[in-house]
């Protein structure tokens, strides 16, 4: 059974397996915040940058495996598979969404 995301985290979750990060404006706000690997980016130049080398170095791609609202904010808990030790891990990406975009991201 596919689970049903919110329109900016299924467009992030499409971004981020086809590797095409053009489109990131249409997920993420322009002043929107990811915090991940204990560095902080702002802004949607900094996210694409962060994102473009993230899966350089790790050729990764996301599987959902359930969404869930939790204190204003929601988490979708992924199955991430990639070049890195440990491949694939469970992590989950907490989201804070403003008028249908992402306002912020902090991956755990």
């Amino acid at each position: 059974m596919a689970i049903q995301l919110p329109p900016p985290l299924d467009l992030y979750v499409q971004l981020e397996n086809s590797g095409d990060f053009d489109a990131l404006s249409d997920c993420f706000a322009s002043d929107a915040t990811v915090r991940d690997e204990n560095h902080t980016y702002q802004g949607l130049a900094a996210i694409k940058e962060w994102k473009t080398a993230a899966k350089k170095k790790y050729g990764h791609t996301l599987a959902p495996l359930e969404v869930a609202d939790r204190g204003g904010k929601t988490v979708l808990k992924a199955n991430v598979a990639g070049n890195f030790p440990g491949s694939p891990v469970t992590l989950e990406f907490s989201f804070a969404l403003e008028s249908g975009k992402i306002a912020s991201l902090e991956i755990h």
